[in-house]
């Protein structure tokens, strides 16, 4: 009788105890309760496409934009500017293509004047591709085209004048002799070069 006694109170101890499920345990999908569908909530804003980012270790380029509406004009743009590009090389490169001073140029960046240590980035966002500036000119500087490089005419006696010069027969001798590497073919060629053109003229 108290054998019958101790496994009924061990029995019950057993019941009253968590269940252990080993690792490798799997529910079966029928015995689960029956579950309405859920509807995902609206988002209160649509998410924004992700802008494609540089190649990890390269630097972006921007587009400097150089405008001003007062005399003279100008419409300048600078492409593939790194974003530590000075404000000074800015001036430097609008310069070159205006012949405008750099120290009569003052460059503005949304209507305030922008120091030559400031570099793109610090006024450029970080999404930014581009950084438009407007320019003033002090002190009456104007833009002047470079003019156009002219060649050179050559001076000197031209036509028949140079075919009765002794310079140019030496010349002819000269470049026969390199050609033809022999000295008596080229005084001859020459000679006969030389007669044949003053019994033509």
């Amino acid at each position: 009788m108290t054998e019958v006694s101790f496994a009924k109170s061990f029995l019950t101890a057993l019941d009253q105890r968590p269940f252990k499920l080993s690792a490798e345990h799997v529910e079966d999908p029928k015995s689960y309760a029956a579950r309405g569908a859920y509807t995902l909530p609206k988002m209160p804003k649509p998410m924004a496409k992700r802008k494609a980012s540089a190649i990890p270790g390269q630097e972006r380029s921007l587009t400097v934009v150089v405008k001003s509406l007062r005399n003279p004009p100008l419409d300048i743009k600078l492409s593939s500017q790194t974003p530590n590009t000075s404000i000074l090389d800015v001036k430097t490169a609008v310069s070159k293509e205006t012949s405008i001073p750099v120290d009569k140029m003052k460059l503005l960046h949304k209507k305030k004047p922008i120091s030559d240590s400031k570099v793109l980035k610090d006024l450029a966002g970080q999404e930014e591709m581009s950084v438009e500036f407007s320019v003033m000119v002090m002190g009456g500087a104007a833009a002047i085209k470079s003019p156009p490089a002219q060649a050179e005419v050559a001076q000197g006696p031209s036509g028949n004048e140079v075919l009765e010069t002794k310079e140019f027969w030496d010349d002819l001798r000269g470049f026969l002799l390199q050609r033809i590497r022999d000295e008596k073919t080229a005084g001859d060629l020459t000679d006969t070069f030389q007669a044949a053109w003053k019994a033509k003229s």
